[in-house]
């Protein structure tokens, strides 16, 4: 059913993006194809370790890209494989009548394309600027550390409950997810992500999750 352009559901699958629905990361890529993966893998790094937040981080790693054509960020993006077992899962829940919703902290120029071709129904992401064909900073964040700009109240006009969400994460960063979830699946995650899931999945391959969904 659906209501002023809300679809009313009882159940919810949430992914994360990177790493999960993809099996890359939009970043680390593009830098490698511009040659800077390694000041750009010390800044993820101070993340890592707690020196940085998040949000400057992503900023810092833009600022070292700055100038990166836009063609080539467009390229990057399109290579960038599925996980195995993306597209079996997403038609599976969509059968079982789950609405999808993609999340990333990354791009709109690699999620989009990804929640046309697995049929997402949400998306949350964010943007990069581009000024003349090249890489300029980016646009106002809606996936932060801490926060998805316009989930919550998504859950809320949609009238679903948390026992009938599921949140398929990999980073600590995307653990803000789980606050909406029951089923919490940490798919190859970092061991923190472990630690506050109630389903780990180590194995590259998105459909050992349907043993744990009813």
């Amino acid at each position: 059913m659906v209501r002023g352009g809300i679809k009313l559901t009882k159940k919810v699958a949430i992914f994360d993006i990177e790493s999960v629905l993809l099996d890359a990361e939009f970043l680390p890529l593009l830098a490698e194809r511009v040659h800077k993966s390694k000041l750009v893998h010390e800044i993820t790094l101070q993340g890592l370790r707690g020196e940085i937040k998040w949000e400057d981080g992503l900023h810092q790693r833009i600022e070292t890209l700055k100038g990166v054509k836009h063609e080539t960020a467009l390229e990057v993006a399109n290579s960038m494989p599925y996980m195995k077992g993306a597209r079996e899962v997403c038609h599976e829940l969509k059968r079982r009548g789950y609405v999808l919703i993609g999340v990333t902290g990354g791009f709109a120029i690699f999620a989009e394309k990804v929640k046309k071709e697995l049929k997402l129904d949400y998306l949350f992401s964010n943007k990069l600027v581009f000024n003349d064909g090249e890489l300029a900073g980016l646009g106002s964040l809606a996936v932060m550390s801490d926060r998805v700009t316009g989930l919550e109240e998504l859950l809320v006009k949609m009238k679903v409950k948390k026992d009938d969400v599921i949140a398929v994460v990999d980073g600590a960063n995307d653990m803000k997810l789980f606050r909406y979830a029951s089923l919490r699946v940490a798919f190859n995650a970092q061991p923190i992500v472990k630690e506050v899931a109630n389903v780990v999945v180590d194995k590259k391959d998105l459909t050992k999750i349907l043993d744990y969904i009813s």
